[in-house]
């Protein structure tokens, strides 16, 4: 015993100079999928705010006109009012159908989004995207009301109801509601104004666009926070979590929705099928790439009418090309003897601070100006969809749509140069040169019947036959 008691002070030494034992890791949330961010801890409204967002003087264009100290203000106010109807039990977010809604504190653009919500009769919320409305949320057992005949909420939750009456998407699909009393489970993807909804494992909006409640003839914003909604019944949410999509998974989105009919142009590896100057070109990469101090249009060997083009370009830093559509080959000025030229710049670069707007990126060249923005910084691949139907010309870069334009009403030109090939119905389709390394890549075209409806990609309002890009100009 006394030799043990003599081990005693060593022991407790010892003791006293081991490391502390490791705290046990906090579990990850079973709820929250792999690779997703939660939005909402389950204790407070860490990481939201208040935002009155109808409110006069509170809508996002209202509030990019703010300084700090009034946005700063304007917010706390708003928050203060969010507090007094948002609560927190056992893990649940709750709202009592009243007040500012709830607004993250950052802003997103591509995502995938999933939660849940459990709501109550007569319920009406939804969830805004990029500070836009709104994925709707109703009570589904509410009869159809022939003197308001845009509101169904027969037909369910999970559509863009704030999109244009008869526009896809505005209406979900199928109704998948689950009877109140029960939680609801959403899958929300969005990449550029393209959204698809999955409720309760049912797809009910597939691949729409989104359409811009704050300025119709605008696209989506490029990004904005999430919002969740309060209108009139309580609802609860749980189980929020985010997860932002990469570039390269975005395209891969868009190329293959409504995939079939596009043809490959370009096999990846030598220029058969191909025309022009092709000295000045080279394939590296699977790609088409324009060399260095070089140029000249290249195209197709097969002309086509109406059709539609899928590719992936990437410019340098300062880089200039073009798309020559329906060009009319040999040696022809694209810009202006082909239906257009659609502009491929790095329009950011300060080489580029004082050109015309139809210069811009997306634009037809010296017609008709390209809403600005959407374009990934240079040295990254986009992902371009061009549509020609007749006279009309559609542009959706990355998933949004930035050009709407019927050529044919085109009266005025840049340094008023004479644009005779704008009426052009059939041509080539390829690449103009302007002597930077832009490069080319998965280059597909579908040709469409004579009588394609415009939208049959964009699912464009019912009924509107406006330019879009032509009205407004570019973004600035």
């Amino acid at each position: 015993m006394k030799s043990l008691l003599s081990f005693t002070p060593l022991l407790a030494l010892v003791a006293a100079l081991a490391p502390p034992p490791a705290t046990p890791a906090v579990a990850a949330d079973p709820a929250t999928p792999a690779g997703f961010t939660p939005l909402f801890n389950g204790r407070d409204l860490a990481g939201w705010h208040g935002w009155d967002i109808h409110k006069k003087g509170a809508t996002p264009a209202d509030v990019d006109k703010m300084t700090a100290d009034e946005k700063a203000k304007a917010v706390a106010a708003w928050t203060a009012d969010a507090k007094k109807h948002w609560t927190v039990e056992t893990g649940e977010l709750v709202n009592d159908g009243y007040g500012a809604y709830l607004a993250t504190d950052k802003d997103y653009g591509d995502v995938e989004l999933v939660l849940d919500y459990k709501t109550v009769a007569k319920a009406d919320s939804g969830i805004y995207l990029r500070g836009t409305p709104q994925v709707q949320i109703w009570d589904s057992n509410q009869v159809f009301d022939p003197k308001n005949p845009t509101r169904r909420p027969h037909l369910g939750s999970g559509g863009l109801f704030n999109n244009t009456p008869g526009a896809a998407g505005r209406d979900p699909l199928v109704i998948a509601d689950k009877p109140f009393g029960e939680w609801n489970h959403f899958r929300i993807v969005q990449v550029g104004e393209r959204t698809s909804v999955w409720l309760n494992g049912k797809l009910v909006v597939d691949h729409a666009r989104m359409e811009n409640y704050w300025k119709r003839t605008d696209p989506l914003r490029k990004r904005g926070p999430i919002l969740l909604q309060t209108h009139g019944g309580e609802i609860r949410w749980k189980n929020l979590a985010v997860r932002e999509i990469p570039a390269a998974e975005a395209d891969g989105i868009l190329a293959k929705h409504a995939a079939a009919g596009f043809e490959p142009v370009f096999n990846g590896t030598d220029f058969t099928g191909w025309a022009g100057p092709l000295e000045n070109y080279e394939v590296a990469d699977r790609a088409i790439v324009c060399r260095p101090k070089k140029g000249g249009n290249v195209y197709t060997a097969a002309e086509y009418g109406d059709f539609a083009a899928r590719l992936e370009y990437r410019v340098p830093p300062g880089g200039n090309n073009g798309l020559a559509v329906r060009y009319p080959g040999g040696t022809k000025h694209a810009a202006t003897e082909a239906m257009c030229e659609l502009q491929i710049l790095d329009d950011d670069h300060p080489r580029y601070a004082k050109l015309d707007p139809r210069q811009f990126n997306g634009s037809a060249y010296g017609m008709v100006a390209a809403h600005r923005g959407y374009a990934r910084p240079a040295g990254e691949w986009n992902f371009l969809e061009v549509t020609a139907v007749g006279h009309r010309l559609q542009v959706e870069l990355n998933g949004t749509r930035i050009l709407d334009a019927d050529l044919s009403a085109v009266t005025t030109f840049k340094d008023n140069q004479p644009h005779p090939g704008k009426d052009r119905l059939t041509g080539h389709f390829g690449f103009c040169g302007h002597n930077d390394p832009v490069a080319f890549r998965d280059i597909r075209i579908k040709r469409l019947g004579p009588r394609a409806p415009l939208g049959h990609l964009y699912q464009q309002p019912a009924g509107s036959r406006r330019p879009f890009a032509r009205t407004l100009g570019a973004l600035r």
